[in-house]
This record gives structure tokens, sequence and C-alpha cells, in this order.
């Protein structure tokens, strides 16, 4: 039997079979993927050496644990074919003896336990896209279903390919995916911007765009080694009357902080629309 099976081969999936088989978590043979599409199972097969099928159910049939990896939108549909195996297989409730692990965004446990039969044991995750080249966060949480061996085993996951925290109250979940799981599209688009200003003040796009990226990097690692506080370390590039004074001065008149409190409330709300279904 395989050690974890994948319903859904999309980026994310590959990204954590790569970081497993890097990491020497599983062997290549521990690992099965399923996926509608054809190219894709054959691109995973030819660069992970790992088995592959165009069937969710033989994924539950060959795996212990099996990771969730679809659309939200496409759940539903999915985990009523993979209960009817479980059901066809064991002659107990769906989801007996089978460890599921979602990353489906929004897609709560509970909503998880009901289309997976109440014996099943649910993890939910939230990471996010950096994990495909091995600097992921994630957030976990356990079903009341699933144990602490469970846990640890869905950290190891995840924590190949960047960071894993296990939280408690599921509810923040969905603060989490508007932060992370989201966040980076907001790094992307700061980094555009910054990029795009400064091709417009004559920098060629290359070099701006290599000196933004390099800008956020250098800030990223002195934030996160420095013990001083946030707004000391902003105080240290804003001298009285420079440059970056002016600049913060015209950020906060533009309401740069209420902008991005804005946009994170509004991928919560989503994220909570999504785990009710709504599309």
């Amino acid at each position: 039997m395989k050690k974890l099976g994948f319903i859904g081969g999309g980026n994310m999936a590959e990204a954590l079979a790569h970081g497993l088989i890097q990491h020497k978590v599983f062997k290549p043979g521990e690992i099965i993927v399923s996926d509608v599409a054809p190219e894709r199972r054959r691109k995973l097969a030819r660069a992970l050496k790992i088995a592959t099928t165009a069937d969710n159910a033989e994924v539950v049939r060959e795996a212990g644990a099996v990771l969730l990896a679809v659309k939200p939108q496409t759940i539903d549909a999915v985990m009523a074919e993979l209960a009817a195996e479980l059901a066809r297989a064991s002659g107990k409730a769906a989801g007996s003896g089978k460890l599921f692990i979602s990353i489906a965004a929004g897609v709560t446990i509970a909503r998880l336990t009901r289309g997976l039969g109440k014996r099943a044991r649910v993890i939910r995750v939230m990471p996010n896209a950096p994990a495909m080249v091995g600097h992921g966060m994630a957030a976990m949480v356990r079903a009341r279903g699933a144990s602490a061996a469970d846990e640890a085993f869905a950290m190891q996951i995840f924590r190949a390919v960047g960071d894993a925290v296990a939280l408690k109250d599921e509810k923040l979940l969905d603060v989490v995916t508007a932060l992370s799981g989201s966040g980076p599209a907001y790094v992307y688009l700061f980094a555009k911007a910054m990029a795009d200003a400064a091709v417009s003040e004559g920098l060629p796009r290359e070099l701006a765009i290599r000196m933004a990226l390099k800008t956020i990097r250098g800030a990223e690692h002195l934030m996160r080694e420095s013990r001083r506080e946030v707004a000391d370390l902003i105080a240290a590039v804003a001298s009285p009357g420079g440059t970056t004074e002016a600049a913060l001065r015209r950020f906060a008149e533009h309401g740069f902080s209420d902008i991005v409190a804005a946009a994170l409330h509004a991928a919560s709300d989503r994220s909570r629309e999504l785990g009710r279904g709504i599309n």
C-alpha cells in the first residue's frame, strides 16, 4: 500500500510530492496521484517517478492517507465519489480508517466530514504558493476524529516544503487564508508596482524588478532576524526630512494600511463564503 495519495495533481500536489521525495520523507514508490488531465499525469510520472491514475477510487484503495488537492468548487462531487468507494470497500461507514488531508480553500471540517463520513479522520490545511520553491507556510486544524499522530504526519508533509503550524480554532483558517494563502499575490503586486514606478522614472525594467525583489528579500531577512520592533525598523530607514519619509507620508495620505486591511478582510470573507459552498 502507498503511504500517501493525492486527489488532484496540480502545482501544489506536485510541489508537495517533490519536496517529500527530495527530503526522503517518502520514496517515489510510496506516492500515487490521480488527475483528470493526461498531460499532468504524464508529467508527474516522468518527473517524479510516481504512480499516476485517472481513477480517484484507485487512490483511495491504494493509499493509507489521502490528500485532497482539488478546487473547492469541485470537492463535493469528488468526496461523494470517494465516500462511495470507501463504503463499497469496507462495508462500513464511509471514511472509516482513512486519513484525509484537505487543502481546498475555505472548505470546513464539518463539510469535509459530511462528505467523507463521520468516521473519516480529517485534517484541514491552508498552504501557500511558495511551497513550490520550498518556502511555503501552512496552517492546519485537525478534526476531533484525527489523532495527534495524524497531525504529526500532516506536519511532516508540509514541513518538507517550508514551515507549518497547528491551530486549535478552525475559524482562524479564514484569516490564515487571507494572510499567507493569498498573501504572495499581494507581495507580487507590491513588487510590480514599485518596479513599474521605477521604470516610469527611467530605470530599465529588468533592473527595476531585480532591485525590487532584492529589496523585499533583504527587508524580510532583517525584519525576521532583528529583535527590534517594526516601528523602530521603519524609523531607522526614514530619516527626518528624507526620501523615505516623503514616500511614507504619501502612503499614509492614500490610506495604505486601510487598503491592506480591507483587502485581507475581503479575502477572509471570501474564504468563509467558500466554506458555505457559495461559488
